[in-house]
């Protein structure tokens, strides 16, 4: 099987240092350790703390117990979707947390590793699963879903402008043969994208795996329906720090931001608040906070990363 080395160079490492205000005894939890880049980081600054961590891919879990084995009973690597963290954290006996931090999207390993589907630029089986042990593949999608689920997961999803275009290719080639490999969906949707509508320097497939894979993994969903429960697991001074890589995921992480900072709902014309909702702390990062000029050189797929920080109140 050909793989890479589960190397993971962490993005925006000392904004997120800084951000999580880490301190030697508290309790911080990784919910997308992969490589475990940001978690050996973070384990390295605590004394009598904990750090759990959590991740789906089996494949991150062995890498990050290897990387984090140093350190011993101060880690504990957890198979899991981070939608769980409260039943995982109960399991652990644990309430409440100083620190979570969420790096997500595709990892470079995943991307990198050829089998596991993710990237256009390689051929391979349309997988895409970020957690093996999950029975539905992108090839189950691709192949099964209707001509309108299509569209909608390729508008939603990718913001594809082209959705109907693809989807209706994709429902013509398939009723000829299954389609089966991240060529054969290129080949797809390079007939459906005309070429003067291609954008300069980006691939035209981009957008469509993009939407694929985060229907598959139900990435947005989890994201949204978690988000909360995160805020509410923090400690009071606690920080929640998210690394989003696309448009999709920064609109929800700054919504939910916004609204716990401000959670009011009573007319804008009312002299005073009435409904009774209280702020649960504060967005620090207004504005998303980006890499830097010089972590872009030296990581590129750094460049479409944005950070933002929530402190929950003391």
């Amino acid at each position: 099987m050909e793989n890479s080395s589960f190397e993971h160079i962490p993005v925006m490492l000392e904004e997120v240092l800084t951000g999580l205000k880490i301190r030697k005894g508290g309790i911080y939890v990784d919910a997308t350790v992969g490589g475990a880049g940001h978690s050996y980081e973070i384990a390295g600054r605590l004394e009598t703390g904990r750090l759990i961590c959590l991740d789906q891919d089996s494949e991150a879990i062995a890498a990050s117990t290897k990387r984090l084995s140093e350190f011993g009973n101060r880690c504990k690597i957890i198979k899991s979707n981070y939608e769980n963290i409260e039943s995982v954290l109960a399991d652990e006996g644990i309430t409440k947390v100083s620190g979570i931090l969420a790096d997500l999207g595709v990892s470079s390993h995943q991307l990198d590793t050829v089998e596991r589907g993710f990237s256009y630029s390689a051929n391979a089986p349309l997988d895409m699963r970020m957690d093996t042990d999950s029975s539905q593949t992108a090839a189950d999608i691709v192949n099964g879903y209707d001509e309108r689920e299509l569209i909608r997961v390729l508008r939603d999803y990718g913001e594809e402008r082209f959705a109907p275009n693809i989807a209706r290719n994709i429902i013509k080639k398939r009723s000829e043969k299954a389609i089966e490999t991240t060529f054969e969906l290129n080949e797809i949707i390079n007939a459906s994208i005309p070429m003067k509508f291609r954008e300069k320097g980006s691939h035209p497939s981009k957008r469509t795996f993009q939407a694929i894979r985060i229907e598959l993994n139900r990435e947005l969903e989890v994201l949204e329906g978690t988000l909360g429960a995160m805020i509410d697991l923090l400690e009071p001074g606690g920080r929640l720090c998210i690394i989003t890589f696309h448009s999709l995921e920064d609109r929800i992480v700054k919504t939910v931001f916004n609204k716990a900072q401000n959670p009011c709902i009573c007319p804008p014309n009312f002299p005073k608040c009435v409904c009774g909702r209280v702020s649960k702390g504060t967005h620090i990062s207004r504005k998303a906070i980006l890499p830097t000029e010089e972590e872009i050189a030296n990581n590129k797929r750094s460049k479409s990363a944005k950070l933002r920080i929530f402190e929950k109140a003391k």
